[in-house]
């Protein structure tokens, strides 16, 4: 039975990565028809696709009760994109970042971090009881409200970013374009793929975790977090491999945006998300990430090759604690 579920677990991995591909091409070939600017498909499309697996995982787990799960797997991807992804972008190539992507999505970025840090802990965090919890204690909760907000403000940053792929339309696409109703069934079947992979995924993560005696925040954070997070890191280690690397940070900001408004709002408006104190430390290890990745593209206007292999070993150093903790 535990090899079944391991063969579960690799099948709907497989599922997710390959549903994200066909799901990221068809999408971005369908707004080539309409003339949208490579940087806002990065932004939203992309980064929707490479993030569809988070969502196929996150809002499988709220219908189920998995609360936990649909928490740290946003929380663990993130803090993957942004110090593993990322990381290995700089090592492999200085990742550049523009100014709209500094001053406005990683801002975004940062406050929606910020936000769900105060709405699932920050009471327990500023009371100071945090220190004396176990790590499986509860520590807070996402209501639905707060779900509901979250998506709100997805909406108006999605709306924001229409708006200015409005007023400067892309003059040219390189690349030939596909009819309509191809797009739409790559489309199709990404999301059908995507859908699958995902109950497949939360169902065998959750047997596993069973077995081996671990905790769902333990397994959501690490496994499925990383693999949920495999599309981000294959589109942006590409990215950057071929010289696009402003790509590479546009696709990562924009799923973590994603992830933390859209998901999580999902998640939360589906089943309230009880929020545990391994849970709460991990969000405040995201808030330091977020800072330090933004330090570092700020520096210089580039993530360093260095600065890159810091990103990676403080990743390896989160992992570690997340087991021993």
């Amino acid at each position: 039975m535990f090899m079944m579920n391991v063969l579960v677990l690799a099948v709907g991995f497989w599922a997710l990565i390959k549903g994200a591909d066909f799901f990221v091409d068809g999408s971005a070939a369908l707004a080539k028809n309409f003339r949208i600017p490579g940087l806002v498909i990065g932004l939203t499309i992309v980064a929707a696709g490479t993030s569809a697996p988070e969502l196929a995982v996150s809002t499988t787990a709220a219908f189920q009760g998995a609360n936990e799960i649909a928490l740290s797997n946003v929380v663990g991807s993130n803090i993957f994109n942004l110090l593993c992804v990322l990381g290995m972008c700089a090592v492999i190539c200085p990742v550049p970042a523009g100014k709209a992507v500094l001053k406005r999505d990683f801002s975004v970025s940062i406050m929606a971090t910020i936000l769900v840090f105060l709405s699932a802990g920050a009471a327990s965090v500023f009371s100071g009881h945090i220190f004396s919890m176990n790590m499986e204690e509860r520590a807070g909760k996402i209501g639905r409200s707060a779900g509901i907000l979250l998506i709100i403000l997805f909406l108006i940053y999605i709306v924001c970013l229409v708006r200015e792929a409005i007023k400067h339309p892309e003059q040219e696409h390189n690349g030939e374009k596909r009819p309509v109703w191809k797009c739409l069934f790559w489309i199709a079947a990404g999301l059908i793929l995507i859908v699958g992979g995902g109950q497949g995924v939360v169902h065998s993560a959750e047997e596993i975790a069973r077995a081996l005696g671990m905790s769902e925040t333990l397994i959501g954070l690490t496994i499925v977090a990383v693999g949920t997070s495999l599309p981000e890191l294959v589109t942006s280690v590409v990215a950057a491999r071929k010289g696009e690397t402003g790509l590479a940070v546009g696709n990562v900001i924009g799923s973590n945006i994603f992830n933390l408004l859209f998901i999580l709002g999902i998640s939360a408006a589906i089943h309230p998300v009880t929020v545990n104190t391994a849970s709460v430390y991990d969000m405040g290890i995201l808030i330091l990430a977020s800072l330090l990745t933004l330090f570092f593209l700020q520096s210089d206007k580039a993530l360093k090759r260095a600065e890159g292999a810091v990103l990676l070993a403080a990743y390896i150093a989160d992992v570690i604690f997340a087991i021993v903790r």
